[in-house]
């Protein structure tokens, strides 16, 4: 059973920026396709971002375009998630998931895996 633990969440002003990490309990998480969802309070859960398990192509909402990067360290068996320029709207609790699947990448009900998430705060 594949296990994933998000770390790197905190509060932090607007314009900072944070480094989330999703670690695997397996040590091939490049073998699966990762993504990152969040979930502000309120609201539906949303992609952030995904890197597919093949080829490491990535996908991004179009909402943190250029702010966000998806990126995997095989040293470290993560898929981190840099972010940058952080706004006020970007809270939100974010979420990473696993899947084996190519296609759909930003669909939550691709994804069978899931960790607990990591609180992000970004005031004002």
């Amino acid at each position: 059973q594949l296990q994933l633990v998000e770390s790197g969440g905190g509060l932090v002003q607007a314009g900072g920026s944070l480094r989330l990490s999703c670690a695997s309990s397996v040590r091939t998480v490049s073998t699966y396709t990762v993504a990152w969802f969040r979930q502000a309070p309120g609201k539906e859960r949303e992609s952030v971002a995904a890197i597919r398990r093949s080829d490491s192509t990535t996908v991004y909402a179009d909402s943190v375009k250029g702010r966000f990067t998806i990126s995997r360290d095989n040293t470290k068996n993560t898929v981190d998630l840099q972010v940058n320029s952080l706004k006020p709207e970007d809270t939100a609790v974010y979420y990473c998931a696993a899947s084996n699947s190519l296609l759909a990448v930003t669909i939550q009900r691709q994804y069978r895996y899931w960790g607990q998430g990591t609180q992000v705060t970004v005031s004002s």
